[in-house]
């Protein structure tokens, strides 16, 4: 028993139609004939005496059993009438600060919290991850968010992270570009490119691996402006590299292809804090609401 079916037993009984309460509740025919049988076998009576048309009476047991179910369906309405008067208490900023890439991943989630919580201000700022990391240190941010692989992870002993999303590296091509029709890249095709390169502490070190490996490419420009480097994908002037998660927010226009290489370990998008520091509390419900959504 669910308060799926404790909500259609009631629309029944208040219409007098399974058709009617189906409309209303914006499901199928179906779909409440079946809730009204399984709640029916699992108290072991019937709550309903149907007729060809489709009609439905209540049952002396299901007119006792339909008002205790409406009885339940107004507390819980009251629990979240309540629970949202709380909801609505809640004020003050929250200054979040993250990579170039996955902006985009945050939007809905920032939509969401803003109309749960109307008296919250949200300031979004788009940074590299050291200015992240000296925006954390300095309290001028209350959420950093950055992209780090296990081995950076290791290295910045002195940071708390926790991962949200995991991710790869992909290569990014222009809907155009004949190398969809390869589906992935192999290391060796993607030698013979000119590639646009995001000026990204991952990006340096997959390229450095990649070259020490591969052989030298053909980089027309490094750069941390994502504008311009998107440009010159979508006009054909040359692949980029990135993380697949990144390419979501572009749309048709940049299209992620995935690299055949044995040499790339993920890449975690996630929360970061410097150790001796907590996060508010605050902080913390917006990071629950994130870790939800994404």
């Amino acid at each position: 028993m669910n308060l799926e079916q404790l909500e259609y037993i009631v629309e029944v009984a208040k219409t007098g139609s399974l058709t009617k309460a189906a409309q209303n509740s914006h499901v199928t025919l179906s779909a409440i004939s079946q809730s009204i049988s399984l709640i029916e076998s699992e108290l072991g009576l019937s709550l309903f005496n149907r007729s060809r048309g489709l009609g439905a009476v209540p049952t002396p047991e299901g007119k006792a059993i339909i008002s205790r179910a409406s009885e339940v369906l107004m507390k819980i309405n009251e629990l979240r009438e309540e629970a949202q008067s709380y909801s609505n208490a809640l004020r003050g900023q929250l200054r979040i600060a993250t990579i170039p890439g996955p902006m985009h991943l945050l939007v809905g989630v920032v939509s969401h919290f803003k109309r749960d919580f109307p008296n919250v201000k949200i300031e979004i700022f788009e940074k590299g991850p050291q200015e992240i990391l000296d925006l954390m240190k300095h309290d001028k941010i209350d959420i950093g968010l950055i992209a780090l692989s296990k081995n950076l992870i290791e290295k910045h002993h002195t940071l708390s992270f926790e991962r949200l999303l995991e991710g790869k590296i992909v290569v990014g091509v222009n809907k155009q570009s004949p190398l969809l029709l390869e589906k992935k890249i192999t290391p060796e095709k993607l030698v013979g490119q000119t590639l646009v390169l995001y000026d990204d502490e991952h990006i340096r070190e997959f390229m450095t691996q990649f070259i020490s490996t591969y052989g030298a490419v053909d980089i027309l420009f490094v750069s941390n402006n994502t504008e311009a480097i998107q440009n010159a994908v979508k006009e054909g002037l040359a692949l980029t590299i990135g993380l697949n998660y990144s390419f979501k927010g572009d749309g048709p226009h940049i299209i992620p292809l995935e690299l055949e290489s044995p040499n790339t370990a993920p890449i975690y998008y996630g929360w970061v804090l410097p150790e001796e520091k907590h996060a508010s509390q605050l902080a913390k419900r917006f990071l629950n609401r994130l870790k939800f959504e994404l």
